[in-house]
């Protein structure tokens, strides 16, 4: 089940907020300017082609291409048996910004974004069925935990994919890290 933590951004031991309510997640992250949805999950064969998951969503990513303007869509898929799981891992879980929109749907699995806005960390554990969307220049970092099981459709406005831009802040260091559990 997908959730929601607020924390003060100098107080990871202090919860201000917690839901596991889509509305509710979603709402609290329209306000930040971060869109959530929750799709239904479609039962997917985990040998299913990257083209074929991609023709399941057809629709959805069509509507998000033409109302976010994106040109590119994937699929990244990780396991725990991938052999760079510790390195891609550390990749992510600095802060960093992005100069375009950050839009992922969860097929299957899970990973948790932390959102560092308005004096806040939004902890959110995104599972099969959401659909996050980042926008540009909004500090914030990914945990896919330590055993990632995951696959996932991204959708991009340049056709050179992924960037970060590292903000050298540590405050990833300071908060609870993603381990299929949530406070």
């Amino acid at each position: 089940m997908s959730d929601l933590v607020i924390y003060n951004d100098s107080n990871p031991n202090n919860i201000i907020y917690n839901t596991q309510d889509s509305a509710e997640i979603a709402v609290k992250l329209n306000e930040i300017g971060v869109s959530y949805e929750h799709w239904g999950v479609q039962q997917l064969s985990s040998t299913m082609s990257d083209d074929d998951i991609l023709k399941s969503y057809s629709n959805d990513i069509t509507r998000l291409k033409n109302d976010g303007g994106y040109r590119s869509v994937d699929i990244v898929r990780l396991s725990p048996d991938n052999a760079q799981k510790c390195e891609l891992r550390k990749k992510f879980l600095s802060e960093h910004t992005h100069s375009e929109d950050e839009v992922r749907f969860f097929v299957e699995g899970s990973g948790m974004f932390y959102l560092h806005v308005k004096g806040n960390v939004y902890m959110i554990l995104c599972e099969a069925g959401d659909l996050i969307s980042v926008p540009a220049n909004a500090p914030h970092w990914f945990d896919m935990g330590a055993q990632p099981s995951f696959t996932c459709i991204r959708l991009f406005t340049s056709a050179d994919g992924w960037a970060a831009n590292y903000t050298g802040n540590n405050i990833a260091d300071n908060f609870p890290k993603f381990d299929k559990k949530v406070a």
